[in-house]
């Protein structure tokens, strides 16, 4: 069935895989992490001091597991995110990203010279003429540069 035929499925009903968690499992390899030592540095960096909780590890072994292969967790917020970019030693915005396409199905698309960002939900289901206004409305926005 499709999204349309089912009504709007829920982030966690439609997530089964895509780029963050072979974003995870690739980088998990490619550090030589254990689950184990991966949840440890899951730690988020700049935690939100009004969020009334105890500083650790934000991601559990099987939760992480889970998601490297693929299965289906609960979207995470913005501390889970951070502390995933610590975890695996990478920039938060990619994290971010991999995750926007995953659960929420947002491509996140950046001018060549990444001054302008958007989030496009379903980017790649537009037509090539609305891929094309959207690729001239982000670069219209581009700052101009003194010379």
């Amino acid at each position: 069935m499709t999204r349309e035929e089912t009504g709007t499925m829920t982030a966690e009903a439609s997530q089964t895989g895509g780029p963050l968690s072979d974003l995870v499992r690739e980088r998990k390899e490619e550090l030589g992490l254990t689950y184990r030592v991966l949840e440890e540095r899951c730690v988020d960096p700049t935690p939100d001091p009004s969020e009334k909780r105890e500083p650790g590890p934000l991601w559990g072994r099987s939760t992480l597991s889970l998601l490297a292969n693929g299965e289906r967790i609960k979207p995470p917020g913005p501390a889970k995110i951070r502390a995933l970019a610590a975890g695996l030693d990478l920039p938060v915005d990619d994290v971010r990203e991999a995750a926007g396409k995953q659960f929420f199905g947002v491509d996140t698309l950046r001018t060549g010279d990444r001054k302008v960002r958007a989030f496009v939900r379903d980017f790649e289901e537009l037509s090539e003429e609305d891929q094309r206004r959207v690729w001239e409305l982000l670069e219209a926005h581009r700052p101009v540069r003194d010379e």
